[in-house]
């Protein structure tokens, strides 16, 4: 089991302090959450409350998560980095693939994308990219990037994205696994099909369980089940080292989690998030080692 570190919401200040203490306390990862930016009104109600209301206020720092895991990986050394959950389909194809390879480069192969094709029609009408088609051009993206990747004359051919032979570089040095998010079918279904992994929502360990079994099933649908797969899961029921063995027991390799409320509840101090990070991973993640 290994842990990933939660900066939703934080400062971007704190983020170059809390890096390198994660780094060195054992954290195997830390994770961006992603928004280009925060209407004031939206049409789209957000899905995950009950009001439709957002999670988090007006002003609260999103930032560019690749550009981060770049500027972080250089005062890291073992340290990945990744999301909950970067909105693919809301990007260009070939700005994201540089993007990301830019930062596996630079940061020695410790980026690992994990993707969701969102909710929030108003950010996707301002990126100019349409919303209704998002999740088949996901899949075209994913497809177009791991060639891109290649570092090879590539081409392609697809309802949304065509192009004649052209390179990237510089390419990546190693495979960049790519974790998909979401509890929707079609999305288990994406992360079984093209993904390296699959990320949860906010759920209880049996949901999180019946959701891994019903991603292993398509795994095997699709002929893919011998391949190497992560899980990443957010559970709203364990937070002991018994609840994650359950979890690790049936196929959680990865748990996300913010450790500072833990211990401090809700607070910005930097101070007490430090805290937070190494009192946390004492006290689960060496015993969990």
């Amino acid at each position: 089991m290994k842990f990933v570190l939660s900066t939703s919401f934080s400062t971007v200040a704190h983020l170059t302090q809390l890096a390198p203490v994660a780094d060195e306390c054992g954290w195997e990862a830390m994770s961006f959450s992603d928004h280009v930016v925060h209407p004031e009104a939206i049409d789209t109600p957000y899905p995950y409350t009950k009001d439709g209301s957002r999670r988090w206020e007006a002003f609260t720092d999103w930032p560019d998560p690749f550009v981060m895991a770049g500027a972080l990986a250089t005062i890291t050394k073992r340290l990945k980095f990744t999301n909950n959950i970067f909105v693919l389909p809301m990007r260009n194809p070939f700005l994201v693939a540089k993007a990301i390879s830019t930062a596996a480069i630079v940061s020695n192969n410790r980026i690992i994308p994990a993707i969701g094709v969102g909710w929030s029609k108003d950010e996707f009408q301002l990126m100019q990219q349409d919303f209704h088609t998002r999740g088949k051009r996901a899949d075209e993206m994913v497809e177009v990037m791991r060639l891109l990747w290649s570092g090879e004359m590539v081409e392609y051919e697809g309802k949304h994205y065509q192009f004649n032979k052209l390179e990237m570089n510089p390419a990546p040095t190693a495979h960049i696994p790519i974790w998909v998010g979401g509890i929707s079918d079609a999305a288990m279904k994406r992360a079984a099909r093209l993904g390296d992994g699959w990320v949860t929502d906010l759920q209880t360990s049996d949901e999180i369980i019946e959701c891994i079994n019903k991603v292993n099933g398509y795994r095997k649908e699709y002929g893919r089940d011998h391949l190497p797969f992560s899980v990443m899961a957010t559970p709203s029921d364990a937070f002991t080292v018994d609840g994650y063995k359950k979890l690790e027991d049936n196929g959680v390799t990865h748990i996300l989690t913010m450790p500072w409320p833990f211990y401090h509840g809700e607070t910005d101090d930097i101070d007490k998030k430090i805290d937070g990070v190494k009192r946390y991973a004492e006290d689960i993640i060496e015993k969990m080692s």
